[in-house]
């Protein structure tokens, strides 16, 4: 019989027989995730010799949960990911027109899912457009639930977008409006307890995997109060709780206005190990330095509340509507993604087996279309490349 993985003094309890959630997606979603099943099962055996198992549970969200419940994200989705801490998910359609903004976002706002967690790495074999791809091996740490993904805007020509420029004008002497009776006014909070605890997430992260650079990346040039907090408030945070740690020399902590960022991971990759963001400085920057190393198709991703032990590992490229159901999407962003729930949850021995089989067969070109999309390589179909992933387990 299977259990449930809880929280205990802080720390992950998971049983040898454990049960996991997953939400297939939508689009490529039911084919990606049902090579990535078959992997992540025989992963396990290899390692484990039947002392452990996954039973894996389906749960519903995005539009296979619309046409069969009519809501996109049921309350009993919610209820499972609750209870069982740990899910799994390929990529969602978003319903265009009204509703839920982003079921993504959603999703993070719900469960607290502060961090979002990208590890960028190189696999050798990948085409990318930098000359030195392997000098790229950045973990990103992204604020996920506040600045502007807060949702807190007003749209132009609404009687309440007048009331809060009434507000601004009158009550607080705002005259930087350029055009007051045509602009759409949005909010942007970041706040101490929210700067702080993403922080900490990318310090622990750091120690834990023995990386000394940890960089803030911000526009505190232009943003003062918000960006320019998320800045000091770091620095207090690494001063107060990880002191011994920066004076020992184990832990560096600087900082980067984000387009200096942009321009130095492009040119001086290396030089980076953890980088943490705001929201949405968070959103560009994973994007792109995917692409340093080939792509949001080899991009794993994971959504965390460290403190709650809630996390959702997903699939970070979209649904792919237009090749959906053709035997050639690339199931290498939700295995990776699997790779890191294994490795959140212990069970490392997986998560290498997984990312070994996966280096081995891209070093030996034995990939998806879209990643020899201009390679001369023959490419292979998903089932055929999840049979070399098989083979190399």
């Amino acid at each position: 019989m299977s259990h449930k993985i809880y929280l205990e003094n802080g720390r992950l309890i998971v049983p040898n027989q454990v049960t996991i959630p997953y939400i297939e997606g939508d689009g490529v979603g039911p084919e990606i995730w049902s090579s990535a099943q078959t992997v992540f099962d025989r992963a396990i055996e290899l390692a484990y010799q039947g002392q452990r198992k996954v039973e894996w549970l389906e749960i519903l969200a995005g539009k296979k949960a619309y046409d069969t419940r009519g809501d996109w994200l049921p309350e009993q989705t919610m209820t499972c990911i609750k209870d069982c801490l740990i899910a799994i998910k390929g990529p969602l359609e978003t319903p265009v027109g009204g509703g839920i903004r982003s079921l993504n976002v959603a999703l993070r706002q719900e469960l607290d899912l502060y961090a979002c967690v990208r590890p960028i790495r190189y696999f050798k074999g990948v085409d990318s457009p930098l000359k030195h791809p392997e000098k790229t091996r950045i973990t990103v740490f992204r604020e996920n639930t506040e600045d502007i993904y807060s949702g807190i805007e007003w749209e132009a020509g609404t009687v309440e977008v007048k009331r809060v420029m009434d507000f601004l004008q009158t009550e607080m002497g705002v005259t930087k409006v350029r055009f007051p009776k045509t602009s759409s006014i949005g909010i942007k909070p970041i706040s101490v307890e929210g700067s702080e605890r993403i922080v900490r997430a990318a310090i622990d992260y750091a120690l834990e995997n023995k990386l000394s650079q940890v960089t803030l990346v911000h526009k505190g040039n232009i943003q003062k109060f918000t960006e320019g907090g998320f800045r000091r408030w770091g620095y207090d945070l690494a001063k107060r709780e990880y002191g011994s740690f920066i004076e020992s020399g184990q832990l560096c902590i600087n900082d980067l206005i984000a387009d200096n960022f942009f321009q130095q991971a492009l040119l001086h990759p290396e030089r980076f190990d953890v980088v943490v963001l705001t929201n949405l400085n968070g959103d560009y920057a994973s994007d792109a330095l995917a692409a340093h190393v080939g792509g949001i198709g080899i991009s794993p991703g994971a959504n965390i509340n460290y403190q709650t032990g809630h996390a959702i590992f997903e699939a970070t490229h979209g649904t792919a509507p237009d090749i959906a159901g053709q035997n050639i999407a690339n199931p290498c962003s939700l295995l990776l993604s699997g790779a890191m729930l294994f490795s959140y949850i212990g069970w490392k021995e997986v998560a290498n087996r997984i990312q070994n089989a996966i280096a081995t067969a891209l070093e030996g070109l034995e990939m998806t279309a879209d990643l020899a999309a201009d390679s001369p390589v023959p490419t292979l179909s998903t089932s055929q490349f999840v049979e070399r992933l098989l083979e190399y387990l």
